[in-house]
């Protein structure tokens, strides 16, 4: 006998109930974005393989190690999306977006993948929702952005999240900065391949997880020590917006973001009930990305990418929950084919109206079919048997209070609806 087929390693489902759990979660940390402005854009599961290398940077782990690459049937190299950002700039300016008005700001949410080892909170396939709000430079901007997230994660019911923020400069401060922190990282010992990321772009050194190394560079530089004027403003005015938002942040000098495209702002939300892998969002400013892309004009812009997945593990840690909504508002329940009948074309009435219905199929006793619309999450149930047929008439029962009372068949949807629509 062949055995069951399993989800490959590294890739969750989501099932009932708990895939309720997980719409809702996604659904309130998009409605922040939505409350923003931010309109959504459907981005390919799959692209060029050159746009993340290009766009990612070739230095990361990102692209250096982690991505789904693969030549599709034209002999073209494709790659699983690992990260938004890159998709949404091309498809600005592929669709000529950033001639139009500015910001251009856009959120969207679904699956990403990484081949990564496998363990809690870390998937190959990663569920997360994004903003980006493209050309402007705006500290403003930056705190929207941030304080989206904020919203979003508080609206899931979290509240033992820290947020750290820093800047990572400018090109009018970046590169004595490089040159300083490279010549503290070329006097360590350090292994082949850290090395030659330390030449690319030194500061993935400090990004590097591994014991050792972060023993290595606890005195590198830090840039805050190397910001220009204009930076160093900029990010106090970023702060000054934070606070007047009521957001809450601490500045850690150290913090690296993945990807090479950040510049100036950059944030990070951590839940240090989730233990290695603490980080459920965090995102920051990218200066130079759209030239990089093949951008007629040089366009600034800022976003982030928000766990789902690490969101609901941040929940559990905290015991709460977003409000899951009732799979359905009425749950019909037939004694006999006849009723079954009726209560198929009352319950396409129904729906028609916009009010989600769901029947007891299969024969059901009426034990076990009021169990399932308990378990349903109804608020109504509708009982109906050969004598209310009858007789032409249906009983609703109100499931939140135990409440009944006998309506004609005739009058049951207009009757529904306004007990919907009136709480």
């Amino acid at each position: 006998m062949s055995s069951v087929f399993q989800a490959p390693r590294g890739v969750p489902d989501y099932v009932p109930p708990t895939s309720t759990r997980f719409l809702a979660v996604r659904d309130e940390l998009t409605r922040a974005a939505r409350l923003a402005g931010y309109s959504h854009i459907e981005l390919p599961i799959f692209e060029d393989t050159a746009l993340f290398a290009r766009g990612v940077g070739e230095s990361t782990d990102v692209v250096s190690k982690e991505m789904y690459t693969f030549a599709d049937r034209g002999e073209r190299s494709v790659t699983l999306r690992p990260e938004g950002t890159a998709g949404v700039m091309r498809a600005v300016l592929q669709h000529g977006l950033d001639r139009g008005a500015l910001p251009v700001k856009l959120s969207y949410h679904g699956p990403f993948f990484r081949y990564e080892k496998p363990q809690t909170g870390r998937y190959r396939q990663l569920q997360q929702v994004g903003v980006e709000a493209i050309g402007i430079d705006d500290p403003a901007l930056d705190a929207e952005v941030i304080a989206v997230a904020d919203e979003g994660f508080r609206r899931c019911g979290l509240a033992g999240y820290r947020l750290e923020i820093t800047t990572l400069g400018d090109s009018t401060c970046r590169p004595r900065y490089r040159e300083a922190l490279q010549q503290f990282l070329f006097g360590l010992d350090l292994d082949e391949e850290t090395r030659r990321r330390a030449e690319i772009n030194p500061l993935r050194v400090l990004d590097d997880k591994r014991p050792e190394i972060k023993a290595a560079t606890a005195d590198a530089p830090l840039m805050l020590d190397y910001l220009s004027d204009s930076v160093s403003e900029n990010f106090a005015a970023v702060r000054g917006h934070l606070d007047r938002l009521g957001v809450v942040y601490e500045i850690n000098p150290r913090l690296v973001r993945g990807l090479d495209y950040y510049t100036k702002t950059t944030f990070e939300f951590v839940h240090d009930g989730l233990g290695a892998q603490s980080g459920i969002g965090g995102g920051g400013r990218y200066d130079g990305l759209m030239s990089q892309l093949g951008g007629k004009q040089e366009l600034s812009g800022i976003g982030f990418g928000l766990g789902v997945d690490r969101t609901m593990l941040a929940q559990e840690v905290e015991g709460v929950g977003t409000a899951e909504p009732a799979r359905v508002l009425v749950y019909g329940v037939p004694m006999g084919e006849r009723a079954l009948d009726r209560l198929v074309t009352v319950a396409g009435d129904l729906r028609a109206r916009g009010v989600a219905v769901d029947i007891a199929y299969g024969g059901r006793g009426l034990k076990g079919a009021m169990k399932a619309a308990d378990k349903s999450g109804a608020r109504f149930a509708l009982v109906l048997g050969d004598r209310e047929l009858d007789a032409d008439q249906i009983e609703i029962k109100d499931l939140a209070d135990g409440s009944q009372v006998t309506v004609g068949l005739d009058a049951v949807v207009a009757e529904i609806s306004s007990r919907v629509l009136s709480g």
